[in-house]
């Protein structure tokens, strides 16, 4: 006989554990066999699936990205859905973008993204969705909460598969028509699942492209598939320059985040990325309000008030901004960290190859070069956005604590819409808790190299002071 103590449902305790931090603000991550095992995910489903009958929701669909657990773990996550009666739509291995157009294509109203996004390969993890969009914030914690009582429905769910790439390759190539002029590109896919589709994608725009590291390999064995991180940018940097292309695109590990390097190999960050964009779709939307993600240049929001738009800062994190701009009825936003959500032509969704359409399709219609399409934009000396380890129960007091040195005891005024955006007379510092990793998130940018200098200074002095926060690379 098994000494381990049974759960409701049948199964050993202690095969059954999930790390409550994994429970994010809008996803649930973690590492595989370390904060979750299949039983433990097999429950997630059970779990997720009581929480959509209880909104009247009978059908699930379920993509899964390239990474080696995720075969494992879609199976343990329909199983768990299935046990309770919910049908499952299975549309097997693709982009985290492609299973949203799915989810919206099919008509589902609830679903399941197996990917761990930009996390190192031993990650992995779910995004939850129901109605509109991916849950967030409180519905992940009654999700959670549902995991706890163990309480489940009992049902014969079906699976039936689909494979939504054809039609999701067919609207792409009707919505992103090029001129005559077509960008010279390379693309640079880290290994990650983007990999898959990326040559047919870059078909169907119809540019000439060059591909590097455009095989899936869970391993991730050149660089790591994130482009806010310079260093995974390199490479690309430098196949863009050897070659005189007239751009570079990097997408991350699931395909809903860009990177991009101009024709001189300077990569763009994702607020003078914006810049472009917002400069194509304001003039159509005029008094449109202008979501600024707090990690942004002062650049972009000026920008945005210039074009006649109404900027505002707000949170990190795709589902809060997704929500945020059905709220507000946003063209469009992004991200410093390359999600960008298109609301005027697309489905309001973060798309990196529709994002990556865009640009070509900008460019195409100018006929520039893309450093000359930002020659008139300050370009002010900064930080890149840098990652600063610290652990998860630990990273939101330190955030807590940092406001309340900075507003109450330096007597500075902050934005504190999402961590704390420090206001100096000669720029800005930022400081966030990461709702991905073990993480703080920081950057700066100020008027002149020696005001970013005192910036990046007070914010590393002030960061020092906790042991619990990692060594602090700003890179440049």
């Amino acid at each position: 006989m098994d000494p381990r103590p049974v759960g409701c449902d049948g199964l050993p305790q202690s095969w059954m554990q999930i790390n409550p931090s994994i429970f994010r603000e809008y996803d649930i991550r973690g590492v595989v066999d370390q904060d979750f095992d299949l039983e433990g995910v097999r429950r997630l489903g059970q779990a997720f699936a009581a929480y959509l009958l209880q909104e009247g929701i009978r059908e699930a669909v379920v993509g899964w990205d390239s990474r080696a657990s995720s075969p494992a773990l879609r199976d343990a996550i329909i199983d768990g859905l299935t046990a309770c009666g919910v049908d499952v739509l299975d549309i097997g291995e693709v982009t985290t973008p492609i299973f949203y157009f799915a989810y919206q294509h099919y008509g589902f109203s609830g679903g399941v993204m197996v990917t761990a996004s930009h996390n190192p390969a031993e990650y992995n993890g779910f995004k939850l969705a129901r109605g509109p969009s991916t849950i967030y914030g409180e519905a992940i914690q009654e999700v959670f909460r549902l995991w706890q009582q163990g309480d489940f429905p009992r049902g014969f769910g079906v699976v039936r598969r689909e494979d939504p790439v054809p039609d999701y390759l067919a609207m792409l190539r009707e919505k992103i028509q090029l001129d005559r002029w077509r960008p010279r590109v390379v693309v640079d896919c880290g290994n990650g699942t983007p990999s898959r589709f990326v040559h047919q994608v870059m078909d169907a725009f119809g540019v000439p492209a060059e591909y590097l590291y455009c095989t899936v390999d869970p391993t991730f064995p050149n660089h790591h598939p994130d482009p806010v991180v310079a260093e995974n940018l390199q490479d690309l940097v430098r196949t863009v320059k050897r070659t005189q292309a007239d751009l570079g695109i990097a997408f991350d590990g699931d395909g809903d985040r860009i990177g991009v390097v101009d024709n001189r190999g300077r990569i763009l960050w994702g607020d003078r990325l914006m810049v472009l964009y917002w400069r194509e779709i304001l003039p159509r939307y005029p008094g449109a309000p202008g979501i600024v993600e707090v990690k942004c240049s002062q650049v972009l929001y000026d920008e945005i008030a210039r074009l006649g738009g109404r900027p505002l800062f707000y949170k990190t994190g795709h589902s809060l901004i997704k929500a945020k701009m059905r709220e507000l009825g946003a063209p469009f936003t992004g991200e410093m960290s390359g999600h960008m959500f298109f609301a005027d032509e697309y489905f309001g969704y973060d798309d990196a190859f529709y994002a990556a359409g865009r640009l070509l399709r900008l460019m195409s219609r100018q006929a520039r070069p893309l450093d000359q399409l930002l020659a008139d934009v300050p370009e002010l000396p900064s930080t890149p956005e840098v990652r600063i380890d610290c652990p998860d129960d630990r990273k939101f007091a330190v955030v807590e604590r940092l406001k309340s040195r900075f507003r109450d005891e330096l007597q500075l005024p902050v934005v504190d819409v999402d961590g704390v955006r420090v206001l100096y007379p000669e720029g800005w510092g930022l400081v966030r808790a990461s709702n991905t990793q073990p993480a703080l998130v920081a950057r700066a940018e100020a008027r002149t190299q020696s005001g970013l200098q005192h910036i990046v200074a007070q914010l590393e002095g002030e960061l020092r002071r906790f042991p619990e926060v990692g060594p602090i690379h700003w890179g440049g």
